[in-house]
């Protein structure tokens, strides 16, 4: 077999590296049919690379073989609200065979260390775990489950002690209380996670929107006169992560879901559920998305339970 050789990628890569990122989209779609199908067609495929590439700050490289490309990596900065970071996104990366991802990877990360950003970040096909092999073996954990579920006829929970509607504006000072309470359990082991606090006069602004507009479904479980739960359902559109080639056509996002501490285990998450796929349901979706935190004990266990199947694993390593 001739020597893989590992170049820059540069503008004259990007029409192979969408032959590349169709035909790994075709083979997710085999194993998730409802992602999009037009980005199989590499011109589509072309559009996402090309972003990627054109992204402030990007670098990358290719694998050749005989000639011919069969494999690219690219990556950019995100804000430094991410630390000193390179992502590699969607379309960042494809390859013909998983090993090559550790090639194209080990051409670039050191000039992504040189340059002081040692937070990495590539988001994969879940379908693939091969592939998922190969980032492990460059020291990468997995951090962060994308997944879609075709929402199914499930019945609304009937409970004397729970009920569950559309918020009202007379919600709303529960509703801010319950905000925090998913920056609160990120933060606890084993997630430590860190959510920036919510400003309360934005916030509150923000829930009176959510409860005004016909297009967001902001639902809430209700224990005798309180709020115990809230669930958020938006146009996936509204979605900064489920973009591209994870964006199902004409889904429903399940963007917020929390309930208080105290009267978890009472149902109130399951009613929750329920109720945000009939609210989707009676709106015409066929298909949600939501994401969760892999170390979140909690959130990994209950939306899989659900019916949740994952679409995209983010995977991360830091460098000391």
């Amino acid at each position: 077999m001739a020597r893989l050789e590992i170049v820059p990628f540069a503008d004259e890569h990007l029409d192979a590296a969408a032959e590349l990122l169709a035909e790994r989209h075709r083979r997710h779609r085999l194993a998730e049919p409802v992602l999009p199908a037009r980005f199989e067609d590499p011109a589509a495929a072309r559009e996402e690379v090309e972003a990627a590439w054109r992204a402030d700050g990007a670098s990358g490289a290719v694998a050749v073989r005989d000639g011919r490309v069969t494999g690219y990596l690219v990556g950019a900065p995100r804000s430094p609200s991410w630390g000193q970071n390179v992502w590699v996104e969607l379309a960042g990366h494809a390859v013909e065979e998983p090993e090559v991802a550790r090639d194209v990877y080990g051409a670039v990360a050191g000039g992504w260390v040189d340059a002081g950003n040692h937070r990495h970040y590539v988001l994969i096909p879940a379908s693939d775990p091969a592939l998922l092999d190969a980032w492990f073996n460059v020291g990468f954990g997995l951090q962060h489950v994308h997944a879609v579920i075709d929402i199914p006829d499930d019945p609304v929970p009937d409970s004397p002690d729970l009920q569950v509607g559309e918020a009202e504006d007379r919600d709303v000072d529960d509703l801010i209380e319950i905000a925090p309470v998913i920056g609160d359990h990120q933060a606890l082991s084993p997630v430590f996670g860190f959510m920036p606090a919510d400003d309360p006069d934005e916030l509150r602004a923000e829930i009176l929107d959510d409860i005004a507009t016909p297009e967001t479904g902001c639902l809430v479980a209700e224990i005798g006169d309180r709020v115990v739960g809230n669930f958020v359902v938006v146009p996936v559109e509204r979605s900064s992560a489920h973009t591209g080639l994870g964006r199902p056509d004409g889904a429903a996002h399940l963007g917020f879901a929390a309930t208080r501490p105290e009267v978890r285990g009472a149902g109130a998450g399951l009613a929750l559920t329920a109720a945000s796929f009939a609210w989707a349901r009676k709106r015409g979706y066929e298909v949600m998305v939501t994401d969760w935190r892999a170390t979140n004990l909690l959130s990994s266990r209950f939306w899989p339970q659900r019916g949740f199947r994952p679409s995209f694993y983010r995977l991360y390593r830091s460098i000391p």
